[in-house]
This record gives C-alpha cells, sequence and structure tokens, in this order.
C-alpha cells in the first residue's frame, strides 16, 4: 500500500444504478471498487454522502457497530426498497474521527444511524457483496447542513491524515443534480447547457495546484450555473481537499 491512500468520489445516479447494468456508469464502478479491494486493500472506508446532512456547526458521524439500510427516495418498484447491503461499522473509528475533529476546532458528534442510498447503491456496484465483497468496516460522516464551501473544505483537512493510516474516503453524490429540470426535459439525452458548463469548472477547479483549490472551488460554488446545476455542492468541496484528481 502507498504511504497515503487514494480519495474517492463516487457519483452513484439514482437508486436503480445497482439494477442498471448496461449504463455507462456502472462498469466504471465496478472498476473503481476492484481497484480499492485488489489494489489500495484499505483497513477502512470513511464515506461522505450528499444525503446526509447534519447540523448548521456540528458534523454527525454514525458511531453503530451494526447498521440497517435507509430507503430515502420516493416512486420506485418495490424490489427497490427491500434491497439489502450488508455492511458493518467501527466505532473506535468513529470517535476517533470525533477527534479528529476536534482538533481541528470543528464540533461533531456520534449518533446511531443507517446507511443511505447515496452510500449503498453505488456500493452495491463497486463491492458487490458476492463478487466484490469489500470486508472493512464502513464509518459515514454528514455534511454541514450549511452551504459554506470553506467550512467543508476544513471538514475534509481535518480528516485528510487517516489517509496515512490505510484508511479510504469517499465522497458519494453527484457534481450535477438537478432532478426537476430533468424530469421536465423531453430529451433526457441531451444535458442542459449549465450542466456541462458547471461540470467543466468544477474538473478545473479539481485539478489546479492545493495551494489555489480552495479559492477555486468557493468561486465554482458561486457561479451562476452551480444553483441550476446543483442545489448541493459541498460533497464536491469536501472532496477536493484530498490532493488528487477526481476518480
Amino acid at each position: 500500500m502507498a504511504s497515503k491512500t487514494p480519495v474517492y468520489f463516487f457519483s452513484h445516479g439514482g437508486p436503480d444504478v445497482q439494477y442498471n447494468t448496461c449504463h455507462p456508469a456502472y462498469p466504471v464502478l465496478q472498476n473503481i471498487g476492484k481497484e480499492i479491494t485488489q489494489k489500495v486493500k484499505p483497513k477502512a472506508v470513511v464515506v461522505f454522502s450528499g444525503h446526509w446532512e447534519g447540523e448548521p456547526n456540528t458534523i454527525l458521524i454514525n458511531k453503530a457497530e451494526h447498521t440497517d439500510l435507509i430507503y430515502d427516495f420516493y416512486g420506485f418498484p418495490p424490489e427497490f426498497y427491500k434491497a439489502q447491503y450488508p455492511n458493518r461499522g467501527d466505532p473506535d473509528l468513529a470517535f476517533k474521527i470525533m477527534s479528529l475533529l476536534d482538533s481541528a476546532g470543528i464540533k461533531s458528534k456520534g449518533v446511531t444511524r443507517g446507511l443511505d442510498h447515496g452510500v449503498w447503491s453505488g456500493f452495491h456496484v463497486a463491492f458487490h457483496p458476492e463478487h466484490n465483497t469489500l470486508n472493512v468496516p464502513i464509518v459515514q460522516v454528514s455534511l454541514y447542513m450549511s452551504e459554506d464551501p470553506d467550512k467543508h473544505y476544513r471538514l475534509g483537512q481535518a480528516v485528510s491524515s487517516l489517509r496515512d493510516e490505510g484508511i479510504v474516503i469517499i465522497g458519494a453524490g453527484m457534481s450535477v443534480h438537478n432532478l426537476r429540470d430533468y424530469m421536465l426535459s423531453r430529451d433526457k439525452s441531451d444535458p442542459m447547457p449549465y450542466t456541462v458548463s458547471f461540470d467543466e469548472a468544477l474538473k478545473e477547479a479539481v485539478e489546479v495546484p492545493p495551494a489555489e483549490r480552495q479559492v477555486r472551488m468557493a468561486e465554482a460554488a458561486r457561479r451562476p450555473d452551480a444553483r441550476q446545476a446543483h442545489p448541493y455542492s459541498m460533497l464536491v468541496i469536501l472532496r477536493t481537499t484530498a490532493n488528487l484528481k477526481l476518480q
């Protein structure tokens, strides 16, 4: 294992991602999952999902060892709400994260919570329970209930030292996510213009030298197309604290 583990961003799509094997993203998630289990071989995974906001000034950390699933979506076939994803947490790692945040001046508290579909739907593809089992603990950490990009950037910095201990950090969400416009569009295969411009701006901000990244990400969050492209883009900002390109 390298001295620092990589950091990953899973663009997980909707709850149907685990069933839509023909979607171009499906084999991409599979390959990333195999890279993590076969090459990186982490001791644990810490995941941030766009589907979990904590409090305005407090981060929540799942300290449960045994974690159920949260079916936080609506209007899908009944079988979607019976999906299972075997997983286990790590209370010791959860408390370690709280200690790291405390040292960085970030308020946090441990809670008992299930895994939301922002985690388990994509993980089911990347780390299939039968074909590519993860076999390490998963600890989920919330975002802030805040749209302050600097707060999320500092949150990423606070947990970055976990990479020195064989722990993989994953951000799970989407860089573009406007369901209203998507549902109203006639041609769903043709992206809205603002999605392309905002996605390109994010890529540019992520790939600048680390010293410039915090400023560039904050600028991207203030772009006119940012609110259209994504009602909440803080997950991407948090993830860019690691000095790596998007996976």
